[in-house]
């Protein structure tokens, strides 16, 4: 079965590197440095336009826990009306209870709003007390996908699980390892795990073009370096491709 990547991406501009690198998906969202949330509308139809890769938005309203209010469950389901509106490819999604359980009721909501497009749950699954009910919880959801580190610190560290669920799934849904991976380990994961597709970051980091540059002022973290820029870089994205 044909192997195939999916690159997180923060901007048009590093949808276009996914692209051009050879990526087959993109994940769209906004704040990577807090694990991703929703983007823009804006960002959303922008990426759109890009040709020839796939577009999934991650429907996230914050960073933090996966615990969600009622207010919260609104945003989430307006914004994959927003996502489907604009033609997104698909959504990706999850909820837990919590005492780190699938949250089936927020997550079928969720999955209703998405019905039609391809969904894929997130790595809210990596912080689930049992990780092989919770895949069930999910299959019985009607996912498409599952992305996973094998609730590990990286998705190599966590192989081991990632062919555990690739084995349990018996292809009722696609388990998508993800975190860290890189072109020196993708194959390898893939190897040890069975699984077929994969996901990566694949960023470097960009120099700001602005010439003037007040240091002295942080929009962000006292150390955060606004001047410079993370973004996906296409040579990473054909590395990985190569690779797997």
């Amino acid at each position: 079965m044909k192997r195939l990547l999916e690159v997180c991406a923060g901007s048009v501009e590093s949808v276009m590197a996914a692209r051009d690198g050879g990526a087959a998906r993109v994940e769209l969202c906004a704040a990577l440095e807090i694990g991703g949330i929703t983007p823009s509308v804006g960002l959303m139809e922008q990426a759109r336009r890009v040709d020839g890769v796939a577009m999934h938005v991650l429907i996230r309203p914050r960073g933090g826990d996966f615990l969600y209010d009622e207010h919260e469950v609104a945003c989430m389901v307006r914004d994959i009306e927003q996502a489907r509106a604009i033609g997104a490819d698909g959504v990706v999604i999850g909820a837990l209870t919590a005492d780190g359980d699938i949250d089936m009721n927020v997550c079928r909501r969720l999955v209703a709003a998405a019905q039609g497009m391809n969904i894929t749950f997130h790595r809210a699954f990596d912080r689930c007390r049992n990780p092989l009910k919770a895949l069930e919880d999910i299959i019985g959801l009607g996912c498409n996908r599952l992305l996973t580190s094998g609730q590990a610190v990286t998705a190599f560290a966590g192989r081991e699980l990632i062919a555990r669920l690739v084995e349990a799934a018996r292809n009722r849904i696609i388990i998508m390892p993800g975190c860290g991976v890189n072109a020196a380990n993708a194959a390898q994961i893939l190897d040890e795990t069975h699984a077929t597709e994969i996901h990566a970051s694949a960023r470097s980091a960009r120099d700001s073009q602005m010439r003037y540059r007040n240091s002295g002022v942080s929009m962000g973290a006292a150390d955060s370096n606004e001047y410079t820029l993370l973004e996906t870089d296409p040579h990473q994205v054909r590395q990985i491709v190569n690779a797997i």
